[in-house]
């Protein structure tokens, strides 16, 4: 009988624990994820494509969506007219600012395929774009029967051990009172905590937020490894496409180089002598002031020593002296030339010498009180200098540098010569690009480099004296492949180039290539790309991001 009842109490405790897990939260699978949003169909859509234009349709609830793109650069098409004939006629699409066209679509609550027919004008041309939609057949929600008969079984099988439970305790609590009482006890706290457990057997939990039924239209990585973009997304990522086509290239190579000043355009403003420096009636010069050639920017005056100082008063004192002598002789001169006594050839000697010794004088006294004028030798702007007034500059020191910024040189090193015909091109860090024009290049090395100098065509609105620039110099060396721009490069996690194929509207494809330098801002494609693609130039890193 003992060993009866303990049977009865292990098989009732083993069915409360295994049921007690299962009963926890019945009607809810645990074991099964629950599926991201990214991973739900997207809205219903529909594509169409033509030499000019590409077209994806989206239906909203009662509003559909059209998002025009140029074919060749997936550049939004703003500003066109599209009419859309629908089942319930033609209706004009209304532009909406940063998005694509919208129009009414009452129609789109019944499920099937229609057929629509997009008209679209712009100023340039106009195409006919057909597009079918399939709106689908909204899925019934699933009936909880099942769960509650499996509910109800499990319950009754707890029910039908408890009371073959108590049976075997009631038999054995005529020979051991207190061992079967306690066991009993056990066995109800066992079977308590089981139907506890299933106390929340087939709960709702209205309480709770249901998952809200929300389209896929998010960007996403594919099984097969191709990226799925809406175009919304597109827009905001501006992915921007080229057409592949297949030739002939010619190599350029890549020089360092800097902006220098046109040596005819530009020039130095120096001191020939020592002396404390003074502003010009107008005041010093601001940096980036027009000046023109010939105006007085500053002056300087010479310092005097206190031995010059004696030395120039001596020297003047000597000149008065002799000035006064001349001066009595001229008189006698004068006095006595009217008879005969004195030569006319003597009179003009006596003026000479007087008027000499006069502007010699004269000399002393201005240089002692001039100062000398710094004159602009070129018209520009003043591109550096640091005058300050009562500085003391040195002889053949540099207080103004003068540039005309509209005649720009650059200096770039090259290892091999340049030839005059060769075509080059200087490029900023910021991507500006420039023409250039040959100038001539050095016959001596510098840093086992020749310099060669080029002038900048056009306008070098941008650029200022000393800022380091890319020259691509066109070689004479040809490459068969495509070329696309270095934009369009994204480095995988494996270190592998790749670019992204824009395979139709929403769908790109990742293709490893391998590629050559061509110049600053393309590369040879030399495997992996045929003519004719659609390849990403703008926009691959985030396309390489998507997950």
């Amino acid at each position: 009988m003992r060993s009866l009842f303990a049977a009865a109490i292990g098989a009732a405790t083993f069915i409360a624990i295994l049921l007690a897990p299962a009963r926890a939260h019945e009607g809810h699978d645990h074991g099964e994820a629950k599926p991201l949003a990214s991973d739900l169909s997207a809205a219903p859509r529909g594509e169409a494509t033509s030499s000019a234009f590409e077209l994806v349709a989206i239906a909203r609830e009662r509003d559909l969506l059209l998002y025009l793109d140029r074919f060749d650069t997936n550049e939004p098409v703003e500003g066109a007219v599209v009419e859309v004939e629908t089942p319930e006629g033609s209706v004009r699409a209304t532009a909406t600012p940063g998005d694509g066209y919208r129009l009414p679509a009452p129609w789109l609550d019944k499920p099937g395929s229609v057929d629509l027919i997009v008209t679209v004008t712009t100023d340039q041309t106009s195409d006919i774009l057909p597009v079918t939609l399939t709106i689908p057949v909204p899925m019934a929600g699933a009936s909880p029967a099942g769960a509650a008969s499996g509910s109800a079984a499990r319950t009754l099988v707890a029910v039908l051990l408890a009371a073959f439970a108590v049976c075997a305790g009631v038999l054995a609590f005529r020979r051991r009172p207190v061992r079967a009482a306690s066991n009993v006890l056990f066995m109800a706290i066992a079977l308590w905590g089981s139907a506890s457990a299933s106390a929340h057997d087939g709960e709702d939990h209205g309480n709770q937020q249901k998952t809200s039924t929300v389209t896929g239209d998010l960007a996403k990585r594919l099984p097969d490894g191709s990226v799925f973009v809406p175009k919304p997304t597109q827009r905001i990522f501006a992915v921007r496409t080229i057409v592949t086509i297949d030739g002939v290239q010619q190599r350029t190579t890549e020089l360092p180089g800097r902006v220098i000043p046109d040596p005819n355009a530009s020039g130095f403003v120096q001191s020939a002598i020592g002396g404390r420096l003074s502003a010009a009636p107008g005041g010093f010069p601001r940096l980036g002031t027009q000046v023109k050639e010939g105006d007085v920017l500053a002056y300087v005056t010479p310092p005097m020593q206190a031995i010059d100082v004696s030395d120039m008063r001596q020297r003047q004192g000597e000149l008065d002296q002799q000035i006064s002598i001349s001066e009595r002789r001229l008189a006698r001169f004068e006095a006595l030339a009217p008879s005969g006594a004195v030569a006319r050839s003597q009179l003009e000697d006596a003026r000479s010498e007087l008027q000499g010794l006069k502007e010699r004088r004269s000399f002393l006294d201005k240089a002692r009180r001039e100062p000398e004028a710094l004159i602009a030798p070129v018209s520009g702007l003043i591109a550096d200098g640091n005058a300050v007034a009562g500085q003391i500059v040195q002889p053949n020191a540099v207080v103004f540098h003068i540039i005309d910024q509209t005649k720009l040189w650059v200096e770039a090193l090259s290892f091999d010569a340049v030839l005059n015909a060769q075509a080059a091109s200087a490029k900023t860090s910021a991507g500006n690009t420039f023409p250039l024009s040959y100038r001539g290049s050095g016959f001596t090395d510098r840093s086992q480099s020749i310099p060669v100098h080029f002038a900048i065509d056009g306008d070098p609105s941008g650029l200022r004296a000393g800022q380091f620039v890319s020259v691509l110099v066109n070689t004479k060396d040809f490459g068969k492949g495509i070329a696309i721009p270095r934009s369009s490069l994204v480095r995988s996690s494996n270190g592998q180039d790749i670019i992204f194929e824009h395979k139709s509207a929403e769908i790109f494809v990742p293709r490893p290539v391998r590629v050559d330098p061509l110049d600053g801002d393309r590369v040879l494609v030399a495997a992996g790309l045929e003519s004719g693609m659609r390849v990403v130039t703008q926009g691959g890193e985030l396309l390489d991001l998507v997950r």
